[in-house]
């Protein structure tokens, strides 16, 4: 995990509630939400979690699982959350980052088929590298990830659409 670190103190996290973004992808990310979970039962989730699962069928009582939510409501949500814990989709890391939140990200794996290859771990992986966020590439590292967020500074993101056009002009140029 990169990133730089402050020296605040651990013991007392400032987080008032974590939200967990699923995505919109038709296959389930069940682990994830049973290792949140998990990291509740053990004390190191302390805050209130609300669930945007997608697809993802998952009964809790420690949590507030939503399917799917409209767009306001989500922004809402993430407005008032100090954690964001995301899959590895570009959207909804790019969303968190550019309001500014610090972000856990999560690759949805192909082997468990929660998606149909692993191009999530390279999307977390150059995310991580680049400090904008802590990158895990399982489930189990969470709870490492979640006692690291509060002294972890996240580089700004600044969103750089031109590179982006250029890129598609390029491309649609050679078709």
């Amino acid at each position: 995990m990169g990133g730089k670190y402050s020296n605040t103190d651990m013991t007392e996290r400032s987080f008032s509630m974590i939200l967990v973004l699923l995505g919109t992808q038709h296959n389930e990310f069940t682990r994830l939400l049973e290792e949140v979970e998990n990291c509740i039962n053990k004390g190191i989730v302390k805050e209130e979690v609300i669930v945007q699962a997608g697809f993802t069928k998952f009964e809790t009582d420690k949590m507030q699982v939503f399917d799917m939510i409209s767009q306001d409501i989500l922004n809402d949500y993430i407005d008032k959350a100090n954690l964001i814990i995301t899959h590895g989709g570009v959207g909804s890391i790019i969303v968190a980052l550019k309001k500014k939140k610090k972000v856990i990200a999560v690759p949805r794996l192909s082997k468990y088929n929660e998606h149909v290859n692993d191009h999530q771990k390279q999307i977390v992986e150059v995310f991580n590298k680049k400090e904008f966020l802590i990158g895990i590439q399982d489930v189990v590292e969470l709870s490492k990830a979640i006692e690291k967020i509060e002294t972890f500074i996240p580089k700004e993101y600044k969103s750089n659409n031109k590179k982006m056009i250029d890129i598609i002009d390029k491309f649609i140029e050679n078709i």
